[in-house]
C-alpha cells in the first residue's frame, strides 16, 4: 500500500517500517520454516517471487503491511535500518468488498527468542491504530488456527476481539472488533502520547 510506503510507527518495545526490497532475504528465510508456513497458512516461494511479491505488496491498494523491528538502543534513524533487529511482520487485508472499511489483521513474530514477550502485542496494537487512525478502518477481523492458542487468547484477552465463529473445515477461529468510540479514542490517545510516527527515508 503506497500510503505507509514510507512511514514508521515508533512504540516502546517495537518499531513497524514498510517493507522493503533489503527486508525480503531475510523475510523469505523466515518462510522455509514449516512452523510459520503452518501458523500463517502461506506457501513457500522462491526468493524471486518473494521480491515480486514485495513490490507487489507496495503498490495494491487493499494490503497494507509493516515489518516488526525490536527497539533497540541505537538511535532510532539507526534503528529502522538495523536489518538485524527484524523480528516479523503485521498485515492489513481489505478484502471485504461489502464493508470496504473493514479489513482482517494478521502478526507474525518470527523470531523464536522474541515470542510471548509483548513484542507482538504492541505490534498488533501500533497496526490497530494505524488502521483506525490513518485508514478510516471500522471494523478488524482475524482468523486464528484453533490449535494457536497463544494468539487466541492474546486476541481475545488482551485485544478484546469476540470470537465469531469456528470453521471445522479449515480448523480456524474467527475473531472480530468493531471500532466504536472508545476504540476510536484510544487510537487517538495511544498515537498522541506513546507512538511516534517518522519517515523511513529509503530509495527502494
Amino acid at each position: 500500500m503506497k500510503i505507509n510506503s514510507n512511514t514508521v510507527l515508533v512504540g516502546s518495545k517495537v518499531i513497524l517500517v514498510p517493507y522493503k526490497k533489503e527486508h525480503v532475504p531475510a523475510y523469505h528465510a523466515w518462510m522455509k520454516d514449516p512452523f510459520l508456513l503452518e501458523m500463517t497458512a502461506s506457501e513457500p516461494l522462491a526468493l524471486e517471487e518473494e521480491f515480486e511479491m514485495q513490490q507487489k505488496w507496495a503498490t495494491d491498494e487493499d494490503k497494507c503491511t509493516f515489518i516488526v523491528l525490536a527497539r533497540n538502543d541505537a538511535p532510532v534513524d539507526q534503528n529502522i535500518h538495523d536489518l538485524s533487529a527484524m523480528i516479523g511482520d503485521v498485515n492489513l487485508f481489505f478484502n471485504d468488498f461489502e464493508i470496504p472499511t473493514s479489513c482482517e489483521i494478521e502478526a507474525m513474530i518470527a523470531e523464536p527468542s522474541y515470542r510471548n514477550r509483548g513484542y507482538g502485542t504492541e505490534a498488533i496494537r501500533l497496526m490497530l491504530m494505524y488502521g483506525i487512525t490513518h485508514l478510516k478502518v471500522t471494523q478488524f477481523t482475524a482468523k486464528i488456527l484453533s490449535k494457536n492458542e497463544s494468539s487466541r487468547r492474546l486476541f481475545a484477552t488482551k485485544l478484546g476481539f469476540q470470537e465469531t465463529r469456528f470453521s471445522e473445515v479449515f480448523q480456524e477461529v474467527s475473531f472480530a472488533l468493531p471500532v466504536g468510540a472508545d476504540l476510536r479514542k484510544w487510537a487517538e490517545d495511544l498515537l498522541q502520547n506513546c507512538v511516534t510516527i517518522c519517515d523511513y527515508d529509503s530509495e527502494n
